[in-house]
């Protein structure tokens, strides 16, 4: 575990913070205090739950059928026109085992057991499997593929509203074949709408997601019905032998086929990531008796179309539409991608605050859109990112066919890496045994590998996107951690320890003047720069100190109890430890107001914050290369100052200038 991205109040991992009882009150005593984060309850499985499930959740997944069957065939309509139905049987029965062993077995029936603290998603898998393992060199390891996994989610949420849109308005395309012309314009006005209103918080619309996703669901299936029904041999393509057979008779082709089929299955992360929200059970509930035999009947319906009317292989999906719903459907369908998109970007946005909050990313401006949710957040800097990546996607690509070649795999590489994890955490957590763990993850891993490697074909097509931005920002990220190592490691070198500096305090008379200073300091052992510079400009010390460092836990929240912990090391000289966990926002004033319940005088209007502003600069002896010093610095000249992240008041704040050579 990284410390503070900013340098200022420290982090350690859960171990280096674990409470340890507490003491009696008096000099030199620890009380630990403060109502942390509510601990973790199972949501019950009601009709708003699942509503709520239907709309954030399966937005992505559930709009799969507008392009996943019909990619998958026009691959085999590359070599051979058109394909025979025993070929669109096999596909059929590509998709639908693909359904049932990445979604509904591993993620459903297996990862979603392994939760952290009731949270889900990579990073939170991450943090148990580095958790539970010893070995310096593995948790390094497990760290390395969280944070792989997460990059690729990011060039994952960058595709996925570009793509969603497009096939989506595509449908002009059958309704009206004259305006064709108007699809690109419409799909970039309605992703600069969509990423407009991202400031205006999802707390308002979200309550109209689930509804709309159930109306989604219900047309898909009914679409699907009425096809199987003039078609009803489709239904075989429900067997194995079906996809054994295309796979054993078109062996390279076959392979190929695999990057479009897991496009049939994009979004199983989300279900993972949405547990902390939602719990288990509405997820599993939703998914089992209403969102997989919705999409499974749609996908069978759109082979039995094909199955009759090869030239529907245009646009399959709008096809199974008779001639008067088409506009009705194309409306309905932008709606679903929009809402698809949202999550999305949703996701992103707490993913990026995990990220944050754990130190592989600088600090961002983050806005709370709604004062009872904490987890309702805007990231203005990454959520105009994501806008101006999924723009330049439409513009580059221009169709949801040709973009299909970039989404594959951001999504496989993302479920290798939670394979991998999820493997670490069978073993050592539920206490699986090596050859298990070993045999069902490892099945895993081999599939997602194969589905992985048949995307690594894409990359001339468009598959290099993902995999460029997964690269940047892992190199972001890796930068970030080792330009704040290395600041860290100069601090230390030059640090006086806090021992030494209370022993001669007596002797040294300083004027102590009136008032609260809280100090920010990330290693609490040692006295804060901004500490020793005050006193040598102003030579004077505040009759209450508090030396205040943060510390950010491998856990989702911090136990119930132990938000922070206070310990008097002089007469009113007080170290306080506030503890967050990566799915916390810092409120640093109204943590130290709660100081007053466990005995320390503390009023928020009176007390002055100093901090450390750090003017990072090559030294002599550089660590870092020229390039990465320079966008190390660039990543410094950005970052949102520490007092605004941790939401001080900024006429309470006294900044002290510090010269880092690294």
């Amino acid at each position: 575990m990284t410390d503070r991205p900013d340098g200022q109040p420290g982090s350690t991992n859960a171990a280096g913070t674990a409470a340890t009882g507490t003491a009696t009150d008096g000099q030199g005593s620890i009380r630990e205090f403060g109502a942390s984060g509510e601990l973790h309850k199972e949501a019950p499985v009601g009709l708003a739950g699942l509503l709520g499930v239907l709309g954030v959740v399966y937005g992505d997944i559930g709009t799969s059928p507008l392009y996943a069957f019909q990619a998958s065939v026009q691959i085999v309509g590359s070599i051979r026109h058109p394909a025979e139905s025993w070929e669109i049987m096999g596909l059929e029965s590509l998709i639908f085992w693909a359904l049932m062993l990445v979604v509904t077995i591993k993620y459903v029936m297996l990862v979603m057991r392994a939760d952290h603290d009731g949270e889900g998603g990579i990073i939170a898998l991450m943090s148990l499997a580095q958790r539970v393992c010893k070995s310096p060199k593995y948790r390094w390891f497990f760290g390395i593929v969280g944070i792989g996994g997460a990059c690729l989610f990011f060039g994952d949420g960058i595709i996925t509203p570009a793509v969603s849109v497009l096939s989506a308005i595509e449908g002009i395309e059958v309704s009206v074949p004259s305006a064709s012309h108007i699809i690109i314009p419409v799909a970039i006005i309605i992703l600069i709408a969509l990423f407009s209103a991202q400031a205006l918080g999802t707390g308002k619309i979200g309550r109209a997601f689930g509804p709309i996703m159930m109306i989604w669901f219900l047309t898909l299936a009914v679409m699907g019905i009425h096809s199987i029904i003039q078609t009803p041999r489709i239904l075989m393509a429900l067997s194995p032998f079906y996809a054994a057979q295309f796979v054993f008779f078109h062996g390279w082709l076959a392979f190929i086929a695999l990057g479009s089929v897991v496009l049939a299955v994009t979004g199983a992360e989300a279900l993972y990531a949405d547990m902390g929200h939602f719990g288990r059970a509405p997820i599993r509930y939703a998914w089992l008796f209403f969102v997989l035999p919705s999409l499974t009947l749609n996908y069978l319906g759109q082979g039995a179309l094909l199955l009759r009317n090869p030239a529907a292989l245009q646009n399959p999906f709008y096809h199974l539409a008779p001639g008067w719903a088409q506009i009705p459907l194309l409306f309905l369908a932008t709606m679903a991608t929009v809402i698809a998109s949202q999550a999305g970007i949703s996701g992103g946005f707490s993913l990026c605050r995990q990220l944050i909050q754990l130190g592989y990313l600088p600090r961002m401006r983050i806005t709370h859109t709604n004062a009872e949710e904490e987890a309702q957040i805007y990231l203005p800097v990454f959520n105009w990112v994501l806008a101006i990546g999924s723009i330049l996607l439409v513009l580059s690509f221009r169709s949801s066919s040709a973009l299909a070649a970039a989404y594959g795999i951001a999504v496989t590489g993302t479920f290798m890496c939670t394979a991998m994890l999820a493997m670490v955490v069978f073993r050592r957590v539920f206490n699986w045994s090596a050859p298990l763990a070993g045999l069902v993850f490892g099945f895993f891993l081999i599939s997602d590998g194969t589905f992985f490697a048949a995307n690594v074909l894409k990359i001339p097509d468009g598959g290099w996107v993902p995999l460029a931005i997964g690269v940047s920002a892992t190199i972001l990220m890796t930068t970030w951690a080792r330009g704040r190592s290395l600041i860290r490691a100069r601090q230390m070198a030059d640090s006086l320890p806090m021992a030494s500096f209370l022993a001669r305090l007596p002797q040294s008379r300083t004027l102590r003047v009136p008032g609260m200073a809280v100090f920010l300091t990330a290693n609490p052992e040692t006295v804060p720069t901004c500490l020793l510079h005050n006193l040598k400009h102003n030579k004077v010390l505040h009759d209450h100190v508090l030396f205040v460092t943060v510390q950010n836990l491998d856990q989702p929240e911090a136990e119930r109890g132990h938000r922070a912990m206070v310990q008097e090391l002089a007469p009113n000289i007080h170290r306080v430890i506030i503890r967050y966990g990566f799915m916390e926002m810092p409120n640093l004033p109204k943590a130290l107001e709660e100081l007053n319940a466990a005995g320390v005088e503390f009023d928020a209007i009176q007390a002055s914050y100093f901090v450390s502003r750090e003017l990072v600069v090559r030294s002599s002896l550089p660590k870092l290369s020229l390039w990465r010093m320079w966008l190390f610095l660039v990543m410094v000249r950005n970052a949102v100052p520490s007092t605004e992240f941790f939401r001080i008041p900024p006429d309470r704040v006294v900044e002290l200038g510090v010269r880092i050579a690294i």
